[in-house]
């Protein structure tokens, strides 16, 4: 069925939980959402002035001068100040702050009065490094505290950083390192993967043999790690590399946190965009962190005893939202993971929900997905009776994953907060309030308080129910990105020369009788491979500079548990022959160059890639062609049909190798 055959199909919060929600009627939180929106600058000031700590106060709310806005103008605070400090003058001091295990069972507990006391060191261990407000950090880590110590501490000092994936290759690395101008590194020796290491700090060791500009590199010793003959994973540079527990070795328990202004930036993230250059989101201090919390309470409902597992990767703008800023600025239990969902064993993430009592799980469609079709046996082992909340985040979920999902994770009980937002807009804008909103299978439902959401088409003119159009916020948000690092001009142009003045999302999305929005995908050449945003753009300059590559052209493809992967057509230059051998190879390029979570699911080599009479690819007829293996929209404009036909064909041959392949 399609997401509009189950517009009517709803699943309303039970009394029990309502009654113990946050926000426990629709009639409430419409009477939010109206304020705000009648006055959204007093509502937003009320709830910064309630909820964050100041060392001054702010005098103005809101500057905006279209596209550039300033939120809290000329206050100052911290970031981790209200992440941990203000924590410590209560009970919470002694509450488990983050709960960590690691993929052969290792264990960690760090309390708040315990992860104010590791970042302090490592921040006092940075600043007698000579680092501070305005320096740069690039951080590439695995999903271990330290990483979320590193973070905190940078915020505790006004250094902007920057997370890399730990699954990006030294390439993409290097190219963060050279756009943010970064002068310090952080990382490990190794991170684990379904029981393989990560090579981190030679990965690392690779991207800075040209970038000069950074002074020092702090290395974790978190794995030990050593190659198959034995030898350490990336030497260490005397003049350059320095061990994580001898730099904090002797450094005081104590750091003041550094009074920033409130746009002071907190992180740079880069994320694809539509040309080949990643896009550097710059987020600030105060108005980021306010809408964060704020969402951990709408959307999550955060009790004081909730365990709360966001299963995402640090890398990711949901590590940075919902795995330690925003928890930790609500003083909430959040729990990290290194290691695959599925090793040793298909259950490990119902194991740990077990073994800690999780009751908040926050999980991407494309995980949902893959348990799915390791069958219900596995989660049915285990006890997942603490569950009382469950969340999406990625992608829109499809319809049956939703269900199963509901079913048999929530045992039908629990709540299922299906989220949308982006890294540029910071925090969640679009998601059922769980003690309030009746939920509908494949729907984020409504836009939360204070988020003006609208569909528009072409003109900018909204759009009638069940009509699909661009999705668009009509009015700034306290967590939206401020630019692009050092590229005004790319932010204009991307986000805010479409239609004036408003936010282009680039997602395109229909509204229910009901108001609830569905969002339905991409509308620019941006494909979600699990969770993961990648420019095609990116993928195709990659690919070009494989010597044996005169042309690519990437798109995507639905698929079962990525949600989309990635498919490549090529040409070979004069003198190479078209094999499968090439094609493998060049799928390892790509995953090379790029990242393992990269990896077309296909590289298709071709005579010719149809073109306009301008000469451009048309990536359109590509995607057709992938999904249905034939043509069916415009190709007035394409300069040779029979390029179309050419793939068509050599695309069902070979479909027929690989048969014959597995049957063999």
């Amino acid at each position: 069925m399609s997401a509009a055959d189950h517009a009517d199909e709803r699943f309303a919060p039970s009394a029990e939980f309502s009654a113990h929600a946050l926000i426990r009627s629709r009639n409430d939180l419409n009477a939010l959402c109206e304020r705000a929106a009648r006055e959204p600058e007093e509502f937003w000031g009320e709830l910064a002035r309630q909820e964050l700590h100041w060392f001054e106060p702010f005098q103005r709310v809101l500057q905006w001068e279209a596209p550039f806005a300033r939120w809290f103008v000329g206050g100052r605070t911290n970031v981790a100040y209200n992440c941990i400090d203000r924590h410590l003058a209560s009970w919470r001091r002694n509450k488990a702050a983050i709960v960590w295990e690691g993929e052969n069972g290792e264990q960690r507990i760090l309390t708040f009065q315990e992860l104010y006391r590791e970042v302090a060191r490592f921040a006092n261990g940075l600043k007698s490094l000579g680092y501070g407000k305005g320096d740069r950090a690039i951080i590439y880590m695995p999903m271990v505290p330290e990483a979320a110590i590193a973070m905190l501490a940078c915020a505790r000092l006004g250094i902007i950083h920057s997370v890399v994936f730990g699954g990006f290759s030294p390439e993409a690395i290097k190219t963060r390192v050279d756009d943010l101008e970064a002068n310090l590194a952080i990382t490990a020796d190794a991170g684990v993967r379904r029981g393989r290491e990560v090579p981190l700090k030679r990965n690392m060791d690779q991207a800075l043999r040209d970038c000069p500009g950074v002074r020092h590199c702090v290395v974790l010793h978190h794995r030990g790690a050593r190659d198959a003959q034995g030898a350490a994973i990336g030497a260490m540079q005397a003049t350059r590399d320095l061990w994580w527990h001898e730099l904090v070795s002797g450094q005081s328990e104590q750091c003041a946190a550094e009074p920033l202004d409130s746009e002071h930036p907190l992180y740079v993230l880069y994320t694809s965009g539509t040309t080949g250059k990643p896009k550097g989101v710059v987020h600030t201090t105060a108005g980021y962190l306010l809408q964060c919390h704020m969402t951990m309470q709408w959307v999550f409902d955060l009790h004081e005893e909730d365990t709360y597992w966001c299963t995402a990767d640090v890398g990711w703008v949901t590590g940075h939202s919902y795995i330690v800023y925003g928890p930790l600025s609500m003083g909430a239990t959040t729990l990290m993971y290194e290691g695959a969902p599925d090793f040793p064993q298909p259950d490990r993430f119902w194991r740990v929900i077990e073994k800690y009592r999780v009751s908040v799980f926050y999980t991407s469609p494309t995980a949902i997905r893959s348990f799915i079709k390791t069958g219900d046996e596995w989660p049915q082992k285990h006890d997942l009776s603490s569950l009382r909340l469950l969340g999406s985040v990625g992608e829109p979920i499809n319809p049956a994953a939703w269900r199963w999902y509901h079913k048999v994770i929530g045992g039908e009980r629990c709540p299922i907060v299906d989220t949308w937002w982006q890294t540029e807009t910071g925090s969640i804008m679009i998601a059922p309030v769980p003690g309030a909103v009746a939920t509908k299978p494949g729907s984020a439902t409504l836009p939360l308080p204070g988020v003006q959401a609208d569909i528009i088409d072409s003109h900018g003119a909204p759009v009638g129910p069940g009509q699909q159009g661009y999705l668009v916020i009509r009015h700034p948000w306290p967590s939206m990105f401020r630019t692009l690092y050092r590229d005004d001009a790319r932010y204009k142009e991307v986000y805010w020369s479409r239609f004036p003045g408003i936010y282009f999302t680039g997602d395109a999305a229909r509204r229910d009788a009901d108001g609830y929005f569905w969002v339905l995908g991409r509308v620019d050449d941006v494909i979600n491979v699990s969770g993961h945003r990648l420019s095609t753009m990116e993928a195709e300059s990659a690919m070009v500079r494989h010597p044996a590559v005169a042309e690519a052209a990437a798109v995507g493809k639905p698929h079962e548990l990525k949600g989309q992967a990635l498919v490549v057509f090529a040409t070979v230059k004069s003198g190479r022959q078209r094999s499968p051998e090439l094609s493998e190879e060049l799928r390892d390029w790509i995953a090379s160059e790029i990242g393992s979570f990269a990896r077309p699911d296909e590289v298709r080599l071709v005579e010719a890639l149809p073109k306009t009479r301008s000469g451009k690819i048309m990536r359109r007829l590509l995607r057709e062609l992938v999904v249905s293996d034939k043509v069916s929209g415009d190709t007035t404009t394409l300069e040779d049909y029979s390029v179309i036909l050419k793939l068509s064909s050599e695309g069902k041959e070979e479909e027929e190798i690989l048969s014959e392949k597995k049957g063999s």
